[in-house]
């Protein structure tokens, strides 16, 4: 079992309140490309690199108490909030693997579908891992996933060179701890090399303005995306404080809007 490894964005309390935030922004867009990749009820579903476990409940609720979903993540804490949950609603068909993805065999399951989210843009091995998933799909299986295919497309009018300069420093602390953010450009590719019919490639972008619920979800990064490049190093705390009132200004201004950074909806089918 891996020991407790902290999230790149950390696995404190403000994290997991910001995880949630993500998850109900993001639900609606999920349950379409769940639908799309054909989750249902009595299947065996993964979800991969789990988290504090918020979308798996939902699949749990999908496939319903005749199925299954293997939730796997490396923080225990995240893996602890998860099991509280599914416990506190009777969820007994989630079960929760304390895995490390990039070193970590995955469980030896027989899966109908898998599901992931911003992960492999995280992991320093992606085409291993998208390989290690692969083989847990049985014939006619599903993967999907959401992964960001142009991070830098993350603007806000009016334009704001501190806010740029704070999206450039989250990817290249991103790529400095072995990720790389716009991993969507590889993933189609290396799904059809996999034996995968990649049926669906769907770019996802939203113009959100103040006060929009989207708006709250990057909001809410940019406080703890600043805190953390403090905690690396990236940024001291006066420049953190100007990137911070950069956005804040762009927030109060009449008019003003934000792009948030580009996803990719992936749905590929096993041969």
């Amino acid at each position: 079992m891996a020991t407790e490894k902290e999230y790149v964005l950390g696995t404190h309390d403000a994290e997991l309140e910001r995880l949630g935030l993500q998850h109900d922004v993001w639900r609606p867009r999920a349950s379409h490309t769940w639908r799309r990749a054909g989750f249902s009820v009595g299947q065996t579903l993964l979800d991969v690199g789990c988290g504090p476990g918020y979308a798996a409940l939902d699949l749990a609720g999908i496939v319903g108490p005749s199925g299954r979903v293997v939730a796997i993540d490396r923080s225990r804490r995240f893996l602890d909030a998860l099991e509280s949950l599914a416990r506190a609603r009777g969820l007994a068909q989630i079960e929760a693997h304390e895995l490390d993805l990039d070193v970590d065999p995955l469980p030896e399951v027989r899966a109908d579908g898998a599901w992931s989210r911003w992960v492999y843009a995280f992991v320093t091995r992606p085409q291993a891992l998208l390989g290690n998933v692969a083989a847990t799909l049985r014939a006619g299986g599903t993967m999907a996933c959401h992964e960001y295919v142009d991070y830098r497309a993350w603007r806000l009018s009016p334009r704001s060179a501190a806010f740029e300069e704070f999206v450039a420093e989250v990817m290249a602390s991103w790529r400095a701890n072995g990720g790389e953010p716009d991993i969507a450009l590889d993933l189609p590719r290396w799904l059809e090399s996999l034996g995968f019919e990649v049926q669906v490639t769907r770019a996802i972008s939203e113009v959100a303005r103040p006060g929009d619920f989207v708006w709250q979800w990057p909001k809410a990064f940019v406080a703890t995306g600043l805190q953390r490049l403090v905690d690396l190093g990236r940024v001291d705390a006066a420049r953190a404080r100007a990137m911070q009132q950069a956005f804040d200004d762009v927030e109060r201004t009449p008019g003003a809007f934000m792009l948030t950074p580009t996803v990719l909806e992936i749905v590929a089918r096993k041969r």
